[in-house]
């Protein structure tokens, strides 16, 4: 009780700190921090985030006028918002640009479907959405001092029917309903499968009073539409009560997606159907009328829109009709609408499909494009991106290195490694794909790879450990660099080694600080490497959701500086930081990374899990041994001029990758995270630098000097009294140190690759003063 009751405590006090954050105080922006190029196409929205189940509605976010774009990845209940804007070069004269600073407006409580639509002819679209087990919500946009808020208008839309007298319309979290006008008379109608069985298509259509609708009443007109009745077979329907037709295939487990488009121009709405499990999506023609629909076998057909291109995405299609490209007309975007991957293991990068409509009115015309839609424009890896950084090619730039959770490729389900290279310059990065099976990892059929740049043998060369799941357990290999410091990385698969226990294996360890391993049992755990002690050898961190052996989410393992390599970690704390969620219980899929993000000459700790929300622990040295102090509020929203909580997507088997780089060159480093949807968003630092006056006075009494800055092969470090010297990369990694006290320092930078580093000074009374070294 006294336990839980003081981290109440904190949880307030943290709540009340965070509320009072001021714009001027240190957080993260979203910033797309490096072009990055495939082939010869530059991504345009290259940051983003990567996408897996993407369902999309458009909505005015910045009252100009113009619709933008929407949409909610079903899997990890993440929002996504693009500004609709003008770009001079283009086809159309205007592009989908990434905007994350309005995700936030959309209530974070959204999962398993949300459509925008207008239900109150105001001109802005509003919310419907599943809630309560299978019930629809609907929220009212409402504009608040000109910006977009929502209001909760009812959380249970309700009809009447000849056989229920009044009842919920309910529909289920897996189907995904049409909300359209069935009719034609301005009115927002619902279709929709039926709740228990999935086989039947159920219509209700409006019937508030006056022009609007905007009662939400709803009457059923018919719980049979056409009179037709789905199988269990992909493309298979019961008509008229005879037996099914088209080939059986493997069954399906319920879920349905519906779009009504008028596909033959008759005028009335006819009918797009997705299912799970299935790859097509089936048209249905409505060769009847709207109060009477009638459909033929020869009205259905699973090559739509056409023989030669036809709908095929591995899983559950579901389709939007939207304009898509710009040119006045309502095209069709189809992609998967999937709750998880974990079964089906599937391919998820290339399932965003765009077909263009050729015509301007009547009947649609879809014409398929290769490139796709948005997914085409973004770093996608398929899912589980894991992000690392660091100079590969030896040329003294910051490269980047992806592991995913796996991605079919030729039928089998695996992960690899996609290279990066940065082929640009210090201060304008470009990372250009050199290669999406980087040391050909693929062949051993590995999965969840998650991978870390790291110099562990101390020989000034970066050498490459990740943690991955092979052959049903998890293990953390590394593989040591041959190169030389400041050559091209050579690394060889053949040569990783696994790092081994410290203690006996057993199903108990009644003393975890003394029998100690490293934990790399569970699925997805995340390994980071950064010197915690600050004695010169990288530590371990790994964020585990491991229950077998005592301890909680962080754990802290001590790099003990001699032996073997793969013996040298021992575990110091298995609680580390005392890091809990926002219920106040142990996080799920937790990912740390490491670096000086705010400027004050000593490493920070940044955590996230499958809550998607950044949480930020300044200084963490000099907080272990007690439960760290948090920040979450650390994300920059420039439209609302404040720091808040960002919003990445939730979910239990959500995860994501954390790691900090200075890619660009100005001495801070960025902050970039891989998401379950395959893709990196990228953060830049924000009022960087900020210390306290304490801080600041005892820095400016050790009159700490550095120079020449820059410098090339030499640098001397003189101190008002004795002082030991520690330099530091941005990760927050020792590359130099000096262990005897004096008042002049000269600095060999021979070993060091061009770069921003810190040089720490220490005196015999603890306190410390930091200057950056550029190193040219």
């Amino acid at each position: 009780m006294l336990r839980s009751y003081a981290l109440l405590l904190v949880f307030l006090t943290i709540t009340i700190v965070s509320k009072a954050q001021a714009p001027t105080s240190f957080g993260f922006e979203y910033r797309p921090v490096a072009k990055v190029v495939h082939g010869t196409d530059t991504l345009r929205n290259a940051w983003a985030g990567g996408f897996n189940t993407p369902q999309f509605s458009t909505i005015d976010l910045n009252n100009d006028g113009q619709q933008d774009l929407f949409a909610f990845d079903h899997e990890t209940n993440r929002c996504y918002t693009f500004l609709n804007v003008a770009t001079a070069g283009t086809a159309a004269g205007r592009r989908w640009q990434y905007a994350p600073e309005y995700e936030t407006i959309f209530p974070d409580s959204l999962n398993s479907w949300v459509l925008l639509r207008d239900y109150d002819c105001d001109g802005r679209a509003d919310i419907f959405t599943y809630v309560n087990g299978g019930n629809i919500a609907v929220l009212r946009n409402v504009l608040v001092n000109g910006r977009v808020t929502f209001q909760l208008t009812t959380n249970q839309i309700r009809y009447s029917g000849s056989f229920v007298g009044t009842a919920n319309l309910t529909i289920g979290g897996y189907n995904l309903p049409a909300i359209q006008d069935v009719n034609g008379d301005g009115k927002l109608d619902i279709m929709s499968y039926d709740f228990v069985a999935s086989s039947q298509i159920e219509q209700y259509i409006n019937t508030s009073p006056g022009t609007c609708g905007g009662a939400l009443t709803f009457t059923m007109s018919t719980s049979k539409w056409g009179d037709m009745e789905a199988c269990s077979g992909c493309s298979a329907y019961m008509l008229n009560g005879q037996q099914c037709f088209t080939a059986q295939r493997p069954t399906h487990t319920g879920g349905h997606s519906l779009l009504l488009v008028d596909l033959d121009g008759d005028g009335d709405q006819d009918v797009l159907d997705g299912r799970d499990n299935c790859p097509e999506l089936t048209r249905l023609l409505n060769q009847g009328t709207t109060a009477a629909p009638v459909v033929t076998q020869a009205g259905i057909s699973s090559s739509f829109p056409s023989a030669g291109a036809p709908v095929r995405v591995p899983v559950f299609p579901a389709g939007y009709s939207f304009d898509a490209n710009f040119d006045g007309r309502p095209d069709l975007v189809v992609a998967p609408n999937m709750v998880n991957n974990l079964a089906d293991l599937v391919s998820m990068s290339h399932n965003v499909q765009l077909y263009a409509n050729g015509t301007a009115s009547g009947a649609p015309s879809y014409t398929y494009q290769a490139a796709g839609f948005l997914q085409n424009e973004m770093i996608d890896v398929s899912e589980g991106a894991a992000p690392t950084f660091g100079d590969i090619d030896g040329d003294g730039l910051t490269d980047m290195l992806i592991g995913n959770q796996g991605d079919q490729v030729g039928g089998t389900y695996r992960a690899s490694l996609t290279y990066y290279r940065n082929v640009g310059t210090r201060a304008r990065p470009i990372f250009k794909l050199m290669n999406s099976d980087y040391l050909g990892l693929s062949s051993q059929s590995l999965q969840g790879i998650k991978p870390v740049l790291v110099d562990l043998n101390r020989d000034n060369a970066i050498d490459l450990a990740y943690s991955v799941w092979d052959r049903g357990t998890n293990v953390l290999y590394y593989i040591l660099n041959t190169a030389n410091s400041g050559q091209a990385v050579t690394l060889n698969a053949a040569n990783a080694v696994d790092f081994k226990r410290q203690g006996p294996v057993g199903a108990a360890y009644p003393n975890p600080t003394i029998a100690s391993g490293v934990l790399t049992y569970t699925r997805g755990d995340m390994p980071y490497f950064t010197d915690v002690d600050n004695d010169g050898f990288v530590d371990l961190l790994i964020g585990t959701n491991e229950t077998r052996e005592p301890g909680m989410s962080l754990r802290y393992f001590r790099n003990r500086g001699r032996g073997a390599l793969d013996s040298a970690f021992v575990l110091v704390n298995n609680d580390f930081g005392q890091i809990r969620d926002s219920k106040g219980q142990r996080p799920v899929n937790l990912s740390p990374s490491v670096a000086d993000f705010d400027g004050d000459g000593r490493p920070d700790l940044v955590v996230t899990d499958d809550e998607g929300m950044l949480r930020f622990f300044s200084d963490y040295r000099s907080q272990q041994g007690s439960l760290f102090s948090e920040r979450n509020d650390v994300l920059y929203n420039n439209v609302k001029g404040q720091y808040e909580t960002n919003r990445l997507g939730k979910d239990l088997y959500t995860h994501y990758g954390l790691a900090a780089a200075d890619v660009d060159g100005d001495g801070a480093p960025e902050l970039f995270v891989g998401t379950e949807t395959g893709g990196v968003l990228s953060y830049g630092t924000r009022n960087r630098g900020t210390v306290t006056a304490t801080h600041a006075e005892a820095a400016r009494a050790l009159a700490l000097s550095v120079y020449p800055n820059p410098a090339t092969a030499t640098a001397t470090v003189e101190t008002a009294t004795p002082t030991r010297l520690t330099v530091f990369d941005l990760t927050g990694r020792v590359v130099l140190t000096g262990a005897t006290a004096q008042r002049r320092h000269a600095l060999s930078l021979t070993s060091l690759t061009p770069g921003v580093y810190l040089v720490r000074a220490t005196g015999a009374d603890g306190v410390s003063a930091v200057q950056r070294l550029a190193v040219q």
